[in-house]
């Protein structure tokens, strides 16, 4: 089974991310493939293919790296690609805890140099015809975007399976969930 850990975005700031996306979604629907809002997730760290006994040491490991944490406020900010490949939205608020927080559930350390909090919102359709120029557009027109803070409280290990999704893409399904700590209160002396 293919799993990773992740955190979702509230309801709340998902209807709002969908709204700043529903004029670019209708101009440039057939370029690009829209990924489901309701698999919208934060991927924390992907594990790959993975034996069924894998998910209780998952969620072993997981529980230790929210222990060390707390939970945070996030929410969606900016936007970006990856090699010109896809359409994201990235992540503002408590953006040094989520960074400890996804190193921490890393299972290699040597994977954290390619960690980037981001929430893929489409694919390009046309890879073999190259980007379209306009979607620099809307990447630049998309930096500015900023959505309403939502509160983390847990990290969900996902199941992700290729194919089974709507229009062919990946379904992901929560195996299990841990809770982050509470947040701190500093004593005041």
């Amino acid at each position: 089974m293919r799993l990773f850990a992740s955190i979702s975005p509230s309801t709340k700031a998902r209807e709002h991310l969908l709204g700043a996306l529903r004029p670019i979604r209708q101009d440039l629907g057939p370029d690009l493939r829209w990924t489901d809002p309701e698999q919208w997730h934060l991927t924390m760290a992907f594990y790959g293919e993975q034996p069924e006994g894998a998910v209780d040491d998952l969620l072993g490991h997981l529980a230790m790296a929210a222990a060390g944490s707390q939970s945070m406020e996030l929410s969606l900010k900016g936007a970006g690609s990856f090699n010109r490949k896809n359409l994201w939205v990235g992540v503002g608020g408590d953006t040094a805890i989520l960074k400890r927080l996804m190193a921490d559930c890393l299972l290699e350390p040597s994977e954290r140099s390619r960690q980037r909090a981001h929430l893929t919102v489409a694919r390009n359709r046309a890879r073999q015809r190259g980007w379209d120029p306009v979607l620099d557009d809307v990447v630049r027109a998309l930096a500015v975007y900023h959505g309403p803070s939502f509160a983390v409280e847990k990290i969900d290990l996902m199941q992700s399976t290729l194919g089974a999704g709507r229009s062919g893409g990946p379904l992901y399904e929560v195996v299990g969930s841990v809770p982050l700590a509470p947040h701190r209160i500093a004593a005041a002396f």
